[in-house]
């Protein structure tokens, strides 16, 4: 297998938490730490192009395995030349195993010890989906980096229940990283990631993290948060997880969150984030602000000549005032998407950018809890 430096390199930072700088480098291009990575489920960022996704700063996108095996077929990606040439981004892409289809669309599939059978949400089909099928698939597509096939319990969950979907999650784990090494995985310029269980239970989440450690992986997640639990909840599960993993190997949290929730798990030694809320929240006339959220559709912002931020550099922040995209908005134009999916998004990847910067300085710790406050604390008119 390659060596490890080779993937993942921890940079020196100044900071009394956890937090960690560093470099992903990839087939197709570096990735600087702490990042966040929008979501490409369909083999697209829904209202926005690659090249718009380029000139706000994205340095990697996220695919879905489940998604793009039903439609179009991961064989029709692989001999349209893999998913970077069929959708245009020339930047790394990371796809998600489908596990967290096993729990979004519970009624719709069976867990069987080998794998999970699966009945199309589009027209009924069915299909298997186990640790063979997880990695060949994420082979067609061009991943960068991949994930195993896991079980993500719900919440709330039995005890009994969850450590069930734990000894699966390990057991499909360890075939996955078993086929990767015996098809030529790795040597073709794919990365596996093992996906920490356990829901809110912290000695299962020990023992998920612990056995997963123990394995040769290139990188490591934490699955299942974000799935219902209470915010404090959701922290205490990244906090039981992150220091039991391999200090030398990135830290992936799926499928979260709001801008505070990424500067705290940030703290407790994260580097990886994905997550669909800028862009949904985008979808419904809502835009990301340093003092919380505003909804466009309020009164409020009919002759605001102001731009959603002052100083941030996107193109709609630069050209647009809230009036006109209050607007946008109310009329319910196709163009509303567009424009608040490039500032949310720019909003979240340069709150990663601050992070970063924050961390070679020195200025982390004091900055981000600073952030975090005024973020919370909000402005009811959001006027300053």
């Amino acid at each position: 297998m390659f060596e490890m430096s080779q993937f993942f390199r921890k940079l020196p930072s100044q900071t009394d938490t956890a937090a960690r700088l560093g470099l992903l480098q990839t087939t197709h291009g570096m990735v600087e730490t702490p990042i966040f990575m929008p979501v490409g489920t369909q083999a697209t960022v829904k209202a926005v192009t690659p090249v718009q996704l380029r000139e706000i700063g994205c340095q990697i996108l996220l695919g879905n395995t489940y998604h793009l095996h039903l439609r179009p077929g991961s064989e029709l990606i692989r001999d349209m030349g893999g998913l970077h040439q069929f959708m245009g981004w020339e930047g790394p892409i990371l796809t998600d195993s489908g596990g967290y289809q096993v729990f979004s669309l519970a009624k719709l599939r069976k867990i069987t010890p080998q794998g999970v059978h699966f009945r199309s949400h589009l027209n009924g089909d069915k299909f298997f989906l186990g640790p063979a099928e997880a990695v060949a698939i994420q082979r067609n597509l061009g991943s960068d980096i991949a994930m195993v096939l896991d079980e993500c319990p719900p919440y709330p969950c039995e005890e009994t229940a969850c450590r069930l979907a734990n000894e699966r999650t390990l057991l499909w784990a360890g075939q996955c990283l078993d086929i990767a090494k015996e098809t030529g995985f790795f040597e073709a310029g794919h990365h596996l990631f093992a996906i920490a269980q356990g829901s809110t239970f912290e000695h299962l989440r020990k023992e998920c993290a612990e056995a997963l450690s123990a394995m040769d992986f290139c990188g490591f997640a934490v699955g299942g948060v974000a799935v219902g639990e209470p915010e404090p909840e959701m922290l205490a599960q990244v906090s039981w997880t992150t220091p039991l993993l391999p200090e030398n190997k990135p830290r992936y949290v799926m499928g979260l969150g709001t801008p505070p929730q990424m500067l705290k798990m940030i703290a407790l030694g994260v580097d990886m984030f994905d997550c669909v809320m800028p862009t949904r929240a985008a979808r419904h006339g809502t835009a990301f602000t340093p003092f919380g959220r505003i909804n466009l559709r309020n009164k409020r912002f009919r002759e605001d000549r102001r731009p959603l931020v002052e100083g941030l550099e996107n193109y709609t922040c630069q050209n647009f005032t809230r009036a006109y995209l209050r607007h946008l908005v109310v009329a319910e134009e196709i163009l509303a998407s567009t424009l608040l999916t490039i500032h949310n998004l720019h909003f979240y990847l340069d709150l990663m950018r601050q992070a970063r910067e924050c961390l070679q300085n020195g200025e982390f710790d004091n900055w981000h809890r600073q952030w975090i406050a005024t973020y919370e604390e909000g402005d009811p008119g959001n006027t300053r």
